[in-house]
């Protein structure tokens, strides 16, 4: 059949993805009547509806459903291939990267200017990604994965593992007199709530009586985690190595006690096959990274 133009897929896109084509309007400077009518074209080539009334809205139907998700594939598909062109015109190379969000805001970004000044030729660009998925279906370079080696066609470099471990600040470590940790059972801790049991394990390893407090304040990223830690509200156990930097700088401090160390990993992904030189380059400025990190 003949291709839409690029122009009925990106409205159909940005109104699939907004369940509104007022918001889609918005999004690409359209009216919400030529968005309309670019949908409504493209279902005439189609010849088959991908939106349904809803009383004042839509709503996708079924086909519209399965054409939304794989177009959003082959849209972001096609940016990458877009980037790279662009990156190759001016005597570059392009790595698109699927990342955690956690790793990439404290442990990747806050080192890249290092690898940029290294390799100025290399671009990077970033999406996130929870889940493994197909490198033949999503064009992606490199990923980087937390959890087990189990990552099925793909080959696996693990980073490191992680090291759970309790910190604060300078002012909250003295004004709790943490130097001794039997001090956390009246201390203020904060939670990540993807893993409320850390204190309490942590406390059992640490031979401490008792329970942790449960009452402290609640959080679902681990950057939040660590922010909430670095302003002085309570005591946190985060992953060693995304806060390495901070520790070796004062502006955390390590409580001492145990680690506690998971049997996951993060790892770096790529697909099988010949390794281009700028993923080469990127592979190796990570190990370095791994090799001069802070203990």
């Amino acid at each position: 059949m003949r291709l839409p133009s690029l122009t009925h897929l990106r409205c159909f896109e940005s109104a699939a993805r907004h369940q509104s084509f007022t918001a889609a309007g918005e999004e690409l400077g359209l009216t919400q009547s030529a968005v309309s009518k670019k949908v409504k074209e493209l279902e005439a080539d189609l010849g088959f509806d991908l939106f349904q009334r809803a009383g004042r809205g839509v709503v996708l139907t079924p086909a519209g459903q399965g054409l939304a998700a794989d177009l959003e594939l082959d849209l972001a598909g096609l940016r990458a291939t877009m980037q790279k062109a662009a990156a190759a015109g001016a005597g570059r190379s392009a790595l698109r990267i699927a990342v955690l969000p956690a790793f990439a805001n404290l442990w990747l970004i806050p080192r890249l200017p290092d690898f940029f000044e290294r390799y100025p030729k290399v671009e990077l660009s970033f999406s996130t990604r929870l889940e493994p998925f197909d490198f033949a279906r999503e064009t992606f370079d490199l990923a980087v994965h937390y959890g087990l080696d189990n990552w099925p066609g793909t080959h696996m470099a693990p980073l490191f593992g992680e090291e759970m471990v309790p910190v604060c600040a300078p002012g909250f470590y003295a004004g709790h007199k943490l130097e001794q940790p039997v001090n956390l059972a009246q201390a203020p801790l904060l939670h990540l709530e993807s893993r409320a049991g850390a204190w309490a394990e942590w406390f059992e390893r640490a031979g401490l009586a008792g329970a942790p407090r449960q009452d402290g304040r609640y959080f679902d990223q681990h950057s939040m985690v660590i922010a909430a830690a670095a302003a002085g509200l309570g005591a946190a156990i985060v992953p060693y190595d995304m806060v390495a930097r901070e520790i070796a700088a004062g502006d955390l401090l390590r409580i001492p006690g145990p680690a506690l160390e998971s049997r996951k990993r993060y790892y770096l992904v790529r697909p099988h096959g010949p390794v281009p030189e700028a993923v080469q380059k990127l592979e190796g400025w990570m190990r370095k990274q791994l090799r001069t990190r802070p203990d």
